[in-house]
């Protein structure tokens, strides 16, 4: 494994609600200096929320980078300190309104490298239930309108096939099961 290059001069371009964009001078292995455009992010939750009849849950919300409304896996970074599985189980609340019994770690990859430090970790979310009063409030981030629906694993399959399903981690996250399960057929 390679180690890290340390930046010779680092700076920071923009500081957002969930990320931050830097610029780190290095000087690469073969001698060449480089300023690299880097996305700084404290990392985000894929969930596979599955219902007790072997659907998966979507939802479906607007993205206005891309100018439209999409169907993706329930998702959310992580906040400050908070454990990625204490934010899977957070994010399949506030997403979908449903608390899972539990969550399964799928395994965690990064998106973007090229740009970006985001990693991103899936996990299989089973035992679904409604919320009680004894659960703390869940509460959607301020750009998020949310609408959550329960599909069987071939009609996603079909979503992705015919492009409908435009959303690199819902696909990332049905080649998962499709790992975990022999295919991405029957029960996820």
């Amino acid at each position: 494994m390679t180690k890290p290059i340390v930046p010779h001069r680092s700076r920071t371009i923009f500081e957002g609600r969930i990320f931050t964009l830097s610029v780190e001078s290095i000087t690469l292995p073969r001698g060449d200096r480089l300023d690299a455009e880097i996305l700084r992010h404290p990392g985000s939750v894929v969930l596979i929320p599955v219902t007790d009849h072997g659907h998966i849950v979507l939802v479906r919300q607007y993205r206005h980078a891309i100018g439209r409304s999409v169907w993706e896996m329930p998702a959310g970074s992580l906040k400050p300190g908070e454990a990625p599985q204490t934010a899977a189980v957070r994010e399949c609340h506030e997403e979908i309104g449903l608390i899972p019994s539990a969550v399964e770690y799928l395994g965690g990859f990064f998106p973007t490298p090229g740009y970006s430090d985001e990693k991103m970790t899936f996990y299989r979310a089973t035992g679904l239930r409604q919320p009680t009063e004894d659960d703390p409030q869940a509460v959607q981030d301020e750009d998020e309108d949310i609408e959550a629906a329960d599909f069987p694993v071939d009609t996603i399959r079909q979503m992705i096939l015919s492009g409908e399903m435009v959303d690199l981690k819902t696909v990332a996250a049905l080649t998962l099961i499709a790992e975990k399960r022999g295919g991405l057929q029957g029960r996820p």
